[in-house]
């Protein structure tokens, strides 16, 4: 059952005159000042919710859900209605919005820049803006930001070290410039705000395991119910990728697997899987297998269609003992 802890609606335009963002950092405010420069017409509203974990199932009956690796990064295009885009949260909502990093989470504030708004008036309301609590998730999402620009973070013959991560505070004025791309009219997003554990070592144990297929179960339920009610006529779909692989060391093969099976958990139309390069779509690729593996061993199919509830207890035991190790951190 899911338990919503906090809603909020805001009017774009009052959200920015009444909340502006903090102190930025002189590249961010760069950024804001050209896709938000004095006088710019912001509109409509977004929803802001806040979720109390959910339990997994004893059984589940898994969704046929169709999914499609996609080169590259997230490209935003289409229609938002029912599609999500994960934010590779810290536990601390949209934190790093003012700082000098430029990593996935910070990377979607600076181009959505109403998202540290929705920050500074959750602090103003004294409402906890966490996407965990006591270590345990509370995922958020958030409907209808506008997305006012695109920063080209990859490597090019000018930038030939990207602008990702660290290397964002190192840059020049004139190298961010020329990144950034405002987009007009603004393009429209939907947000799930998850924080991926942090700090393993060895191999996922079975508190990793279920700390990660909850925060991604609870939150993909979330947008699911979210999307029944905001737009019942369309198809959910969640674009992620590599959740938790870069500063967390998280392993590519596990995180692949767990996000697909919680996709299919929560009943979720399509997922589609962002892979960056051929690295990561062979990465992406043996999670799948591995999953697909697990599901033929509890006799159920790669479809649901004709497949009765699966166990969910025995999937999460044989995840363990794949013995997927954590990494080293890409130091972003």
């Amino acid at each position: 059952m899911l338990d919503c802890l906090t809603r909020r609606r805001y009017d774009a335009a009052a959200l920015i005159a009444n909340h502006p963002p903090a102190e930025l950092h002189p590249h961010k405010q760069l950024v804001f000042d050209l896709c938000c420069p004095p006088g710019a017409a912001h509109s409509g509203t977004l929803e802001l919710t806040r979720w109390r974990e959910a339990a997994l199932p004893d059984t589940c009956q898994l969704a046929d859900t169709e999914i499609e690796a996609v080169p590259g990064t997230f490209d935003y295009r289409g229609d938002e209605r029912g599609v999500w885009h994960l934010n590779f949260a810290d536990p601390h909502l949209f934190c790093g919005y003012a700082s000098s990093l430029l990593a996935q989470d910070e990377l979607q504030a600076a181009e959505h820049p109403l998202l540290g708004c929705v920050l500074e008036a959750l602090l103003a309301e004294g409402l906890p803006a966490l996407t965990e609590e006591r270590r345990r998730p509370t995922p958020v999402l958030v409907t209808g930001v506008e997305r006012r620009c695109e920063l080209q973070t990859a490597p090019t013959s000018s930038r030939p070290g990207g602008l990702y991560g660290n290397r964002f505070a190192a840059a020049s004025a004139s190298e961010v410039l020329e990144a950034t791309r405002v987009l007009t009219p603004p393009t429209r997003t939907n947000l799930i705000a998850i924080a991926a554990p942090s700090g393993g070592f060895g191999t996922y144990d079975s508190e990793d395991v279920e700390r990660v297929m909850v925060t991604a179960f609870t939150g993909f339920s979330a947008a699911v119910a979210e999307s029944r009610r905001l737009w019942r006529r369309s198809p959910v779909e969640i674009r992620t990728g590599f959740w938790g692989c870069g500063a967390f060391g998280g392993s590519r093969h596990a995180m692949t697997l767990m996000q697909l099976l919680a996709a299919r958990m929560a009943g979720v139309d399509r997922v589609r899987f962002y892979v960056f390069d051929e690295d990561g779509l062979s990465a992406f690729q043996t999670g799948a297998a591995h999953l697909a593996e697990l599901l033929a061993q509890a006799g159920a199919s790669s479809s649901a269609q004709g497949a009765g509830p699966v166990a969910v207890a025995p999937l999460l035991a044989q995840i363990e003992a794949r013995g997927y190790r954590w990494g080293m951190s890409d130091g972003n």
